[in-house]
């Protein structure tokens, strides 16, 4: 975003699009803003890990003091925090929220179902693992992971 701000200062206006940044330079970007806006999908999930990401933002682990933010939108997501192994039915509005999201985007598979199916794997309307729909840059091991770990990956993100 300030290579963007800093190449409308000198040029006006944008003339080509920016070159899609890899992920550690995505993690840079978010960290240097000290800041991250994330938007939770879910795609099959037991909502375990939604009690957790929940305690994560509640007051007493306050993942905001870090910079971190939910949003409502996918257009407004630095980071997209997914649940859940992705189902038939879910695997399409996944993509299209990847998509939405501005680059540079990462992708956080929360749980064992998001990494690897968990105790969904080989079920008849599993697609597969969350990193088979769309690219995934951090994974949180657990069923469910606790609190602490969502926040250890979302600091990651931000620098703090």
């Amino acid at each position: 975003m300030a290579g963007l701000i800093r190449r409308l200062r000198r040029v006006g206006r944008i003339t080509e699009p920016a070159p899609a940044a890899p992920a550690f330079e995505a993690f840079t970007d978010i960290a240097r803003s000290g800041s991250a806006q994330v938007r939770h999908v879910d795609v099959g999930s037991c909502n375990g890990c939604e009690i957790e990401i929940a305690a994560a933002f509640g007051p007493v682990y306050d993942v905001e003091r870090f910079g971190v933010r939910l949003t409502a939108s996918p257009r407004h997501a630095d980071v997209l925090l997914v649940t859940g192994a992705v189902t038939r039915n879910l695997q399409a509005p996944l993509r299209h929220t990847y998509e939405a999201a501005p680059a540079p985007r990462i992708v956080i598979a929360v749980g064992d179902c998001a990494r690897n199916c968990g105790v969904f794997a080989g079920g008849h309307g599993v697609v597969g693992p969350v990193s088979d729909v769309v690219p995934v840059d951090i994974e949180i091991a657990g069923c469910p992971p606790r609190p602490a770990e969502i926040i250890a990956a979302l600091r990651q993100v931000t620098g703090r």
